[in-house]
């Protein structure tokens, strides 16, 4: 007799249907992420929904992809700040030009791995 106790189907399917949502839902934020460079309220929309959705993904390999996404908001706003004061010395263009290219990069690189089911952050082992 194994002490080891194994899931039962229906858990299972359970599992996994939340861990599909979970994955939609990573889905979204990201389309909201892209979405923002048109409608830029759509970037503060996918954080919100980040920070409601992050305890459902806890212990999960998309608990990576939601970090990565927070961090890509709230750096993309700093940068964003930091390029709008200093316009007026010129450089501000150059910042604002930088960061909204580093956030094409976040968006698409975590948007390829999710799509390939991986986490962004994989152990270096």
């Amino acid at each position: 007799m194994s002490d080891d106790i194994q899931p039962t189907a229906p858990a299972l399917n359970e599992q996994q249907a939340e861990l599909d949502a979970a994955k939609t839902i990573t889905t979204i934020v990201y389309a909201l992420q892209a979405a923002s460079f048109v409608i830029g309220l759509t970037f503060i929309a996918g954080v919100v929904v980040n920070y409601i959705k992050k305890e459902d993904v806890q212990g999960t390999w998309l608990a990576s992809h939601f970090d990565w996404q927070i961090r890509t908001f709230w750096f993309g706003l700093l940068w964003s700040v930091l390029g709008f004061f200093s316009l007026i010395l010129l450089v501000g263009y150059f910042i604002l030009i930088a960061n909204a290219i580093w956030i094409v990069y976040r968006i698409i690189k975590g948007w390829l791995r999710l799509s390939e089911g991986k986490a962004m952050y994989p152990n270096l082992s």
